[in-house]
């Protein structure tokens, strides 16, 4: 896949399939396709004969300013769609272009997470961040948050250990100047607002230690306060080492005090203690998700239901993150597969498919 290239042939037209939601559904109705009368908005998701189409145009309702407060409060109300967002991790080896954000939004995706990594984003790059800026202006795509850089170099980390970024670092120089670097990526805002910033604890692996407690303690005061200023908030990323567990975070968030929010990656719980047991530690300080496929063991971030080797239990997942409606997106976090052909409608698919999985366990 090319995270760059134009919109293959064939690939279906965003504004054919899913149109902007610029104004509400005409009339307020949408047509049930059994043929009874018209659905009025509170039983648009109710009815399961209304297509994915007519789901994802209302969805994008929600984007819209300029529906009522009581309206996106009754469409809210009366289902549990999630919000959708789409992770450019997916095309992180890969420069992040305005084409490939054209394509994305021509797919129908409303909003995305961009991944810090210099090879895709280069947040040093003020010529790429202002021509993304200027694109995002004018965008009906959105931009929901940043993952903070893992590595300095365009390398992926491949120049060698002096370019991974580690907040707890606990020797004061090496750390400050990973601060630093975060705050690079942190700048993004100034041009393109976006409202959260996914920050690990540590790198994967990596072992428990007090000392490296208070190291993210000092990162996090001074990349708070820094955010802040940018209208951004840094929300901590469940990961798989022994610093960011679900119960380690709410370690962390107990003995610094920091009111730091969570990112609740489901590939990561898969990994460590269960999906359901972390989500139940994080689920009232969960502000966004990461949601993707794994084996148990590897953290191979594969398409969930379509992908082979997955093991998640997708229908109870679904029903945990379904539990606290509108206080987290559906955040899709994949990688890139080789050879795959329409890679964005196969992520739509993997969105429909997650939202067409029963609300609740049959008795």
């Amino acid at each position: 896949m090319q995270c760059g290239a134009g919109s293959p042939a064939g690939e279906p037209s965003f504004e054919r399939a899913c149109p902007p939601a610029k104004t509400s559904p005409p009339g307020g109705r949408l047509a049930s396709k059994t043929g009874g009368p018209p659905l009025q908005p509170a039983n648009y998701f109710a009815d399961r004969s209304v297509s994915i189409t007519q789901r994802q145009y209302l969805a994008n309702c929600f984007a819209d300013t300029s529906l009522t407060t009581t309206h996106q409060s009754l469409l809210r109300g009366n289902f549990k769609l999630m919000n959708r967002v789409l992770s450019t991790h997916v095309c992180v080896n890969h420069r992040l272009t305005v084409a490939w954000l054209n394509r994305a939004l021509q797919a129908g995706i409303p909003s995305v997470e961009i991944f810090c990594a210099r090879q895709h984003l280069d947040y040093r790059d003020r010529g790429q961040i202002a021509e993304l800026g200027h694109w995002f202006r004018d965008a009906d795509l959105k931009l929901h948050s940043i993952h903070s850089p893992m590595y300095n170099d365009i390398f992926w980390g491949r120049s060698g250990p002096h370019s991974v970024i580690n907040i707890t670092e606990t020797l004061k120089s090496k750390r400050m100047a990973m601060v630093d670097e975060v705050k690079r990526a942190l700048d993004i805002a100034e041009l393109i607002p976006f409202r959260y910033m996914v920050q690990h604890l540590g790198v994967g692996e990596e072992e428990f230690d007090e000392r490296k407690v208070e190291a993210a303690f000092s990162s996090l005061e001074e990349l708070m306060l820094f955010a802040r200023q940018r209208g951004v908030e840094i929300l901590l990323e469940n990961i798989p080492n022994e610093l960011s567990t679900a119960e380690r975070l709410m370690y962390f968030i107990r003995t610094t005090h920091l009111d730091l929010n969570f990112v609740f990656d489901v590939g990561h719980a898969h990994i460590g203690d269960g999906v359901e047991s972390e989500f139940d530690i994080m689920k009232e300080r969960i502000r966004s998700t990461h949601v993707h496929d794994n084996n148990g063991e590897d953290d191979k971030h594969l398409f969930p239901l379509l992908a082979e080797g997955g093991t998640v239990n997708w229908k109870k997942t679904m029903q945990l993150l379904r539990s606290r409606p509108n206080q987290y997106p559906l955040l899709l976090e994949l990688r890139e597969v080789d050879g795959m052909e329409f890679p964005l409608d196969k992520i739509n698919e993997v969105f429909d498919r997650l939202e067409e999985l029963p609300e609740e366990e049959e008795r």
